[in-house]
């Protein structure tokens, strides 16, 4: 079978496309012919590799790729959910070295990292879920239900995770204002947004304006910043950011303010595939329609890496799989 293979850490001039062995499937796995899949932020990160002052030997996940969406080819002696020709789509993130190889004709998962895909929900729409709407559910319900009349800030509004946040927040009389870029402020009016700014042009945490959520999926200021925009009783929930020692500090100063003031600072940790029956509910009521940059072809992968590392995308960047 094909696959997107690299065979050290990198830019994306190390990727190519190669033939391999097709897996087998363990006992509570089944093996999925992948129509599509999408790039997260986990992606980008694993193929650079990790950041350490000595080095280190060649990367264990040599096929990247979780957010994936296909047809079950065949299935483990104790597989119960799912049988050969069923349409399902999953993040396998959550399952350690078995746990990637997306990016590929077929790649096993254990069946609890799948759920049954809509009928009406193309592969490529169901690639672009996983990750980035759990990520957006669980950062929107931080601090439980959206109530009528908030104000709601959404940070990186033009990727996958704000794209489909402001469609499940408009659910509710809220205001949600969007900051990212200004190539995709255009697109982000037409989702929804009642306001939007231009990051280049103007600090949201300067400007005066108060939030009763902020969902950040960028995290480049400090946990004091961002509370100064908040509501009293208002929340800050963070999905991810490009550093992890400035998330853990975010982390750590939003505790102390948690306990010294009436306002929250979160960091969401993704539960993988928790939320995948709600947002299937709401793709089915209409309420939701997944925003894809592509899709590309797995041989435009160097490309489609390019433009997701350079933050150009809109919504989900997804690979058709052919």
């Amino acid at each position: 079978m094909k696959a997107l293979i690299r065979d050290r850490y990198g830019s994306p001039d190390v990727l190519e496309v190669r033939e391999v062995e097709r897996p087998v499937p363990h006992e509570t796995e089944v093996l999925i012919r992948v129509h599509a899949a999408s790039i997260n932020d986990w992606d980008w990160g694993l193929l650079q590799g990790p950041t350490l002052p000595f080095p280190f030997g060649p990367p264990r996940q040599r096929i990247l790729g979780s957010d994936v969406a296909g047809r079950v080819a065949a299935v483990g002696s104790g597989v119960q959910r799912f049988c050969v020709g069923d349409e399902v789509y999953g993040d396998l993130s959550a399952f350690g070295v078995r746990g990637w190889g997306g990016f590929a004709e077929s790649v096993c998962a254990p069946e609890r990292a799948l759920a049954p895909k809509p009928a009406r929900m193309t592969f490529e729409q169901a690639a672009a879920l996983p990750q980035a709407g759990q990520l957006a559910v669980q950062g929107l319900f931080a601090s439980g239900p959206l109530r009528a009349g908030q104000r709601i800030l959404i940070n990186g509004a033009g990727g996958g995770v704000g794209t489909i946040a402001i469609q499940l927040a408009k659910l509710q009389d809220v205001e949600v204002t969007g900051v990212d870029s200004a190539a995709k402020l255009e697109m982000m009016r037409s989702l929804g947004f009642d306001h939007v700014i231009d990051y280049t042009k103007e600090d949201f945490t300067r400007n005066g304006r108060r939030y009763d959520l902020m969902l950040d999926t960028k995290t480049t200021r400090t946990a004091f910043e961002y509370a100064r925009s908040l509501n009293p009783r208002g929340t800050y929930a963070t999905v991810g950011g490009p550093e992890i020692a400035r998330l853990l500090r975010v982390a750590f100063v939003g505790w102390w303010i948690g306990v010294t003031t009436d306002k929250a600072v979160r960091l969401i940790g993704l539960r993988q595939n928790r939320d995948l029956p709600y947002l299937n509910e709401r793709f089915e009521a209409g309420q939701l329609v997944p925003v894809i940059d592509g899709p590309y072809r797995l041989s435009e992968a160097r490309d489609a890496f390019r433009h997701f590392g350079a933050g150009h995308h809109k919504g989900k960047v997804v690979f058709t799989i052919d």
